[in-house]
């Protein structure tokens, strides 16, 4: 064959050729670009854990605002809690005196209306007494004759009625 016949006479210089390829890959891309890409995967590394590191630091600052807002809303329910409280307690007292004046009201009203009944009853009371005095003269002047004394009627008219 012929092509393996030459291949001692080419081999050297292919060898050469190939030696001088893969030192242009190894100059070019080894010694050139590697380090660019290198330099490039580095400040990725930086950036990303500079990144984490301002993550890290802004989820313990979130934590620590989460907290505080926590505790404001905490003390803000506790604060109103006690204004409802305080209200309630203000608005019994009120309701309570005002419940008071109302039943001093009725209270006052009830006792002048029993002090006019009273004085309704004493006054019918007179007027029946008065009116059964005379009955009671009319009928024993009729009936027996005679005449009774007013006071006498009166009297007896009295004790008959409080008996």
């Amino acid at each position: 064959m012929p092509q393996l016949n030459q291949l001692s006479e080419v081999a050297l210089s292919q060898f050469l050729w190939l030696a001088i390829g893969l030192s242009f890959i190894f100059f070019v891309i080894a010694r050139g670009m590697v380090p660019k890409i290198q330099a490039t995967v580095d400040m990725r590394e930086k950036k990303i854990a500079a990144d984490l590191e301002a993550a890290q630091a802004a989820r313990i600052a979130a934590d620590e605002t989460e907290a505080a807002w926590r505790s404001r809303m905490d003390a803000a329910r506790a604060e109103a809690a006690k204004l409802a409280s305080d209200a309630k307690q203000t608005s019994a007292k009120e309701t309570e005196a005002q419940v008071y004046a109302a039943s001093a009201k009725i209270d006052a009203k009830l006792e002048e209306a029993g002090s006019q009944i009273r004085e309704a009853l004493e006054s019918a009371r007179s007027e029946i007494e008065i009116v059964a005095t005379d009955a009671a003269r009319e009928m024993i002047s009729r009936l027996t004759g005679h005449t009774v004394d007013q006071k006498e009627a009166a009297e007896a008219v009295r004790v008959e009625l409080h008996v």
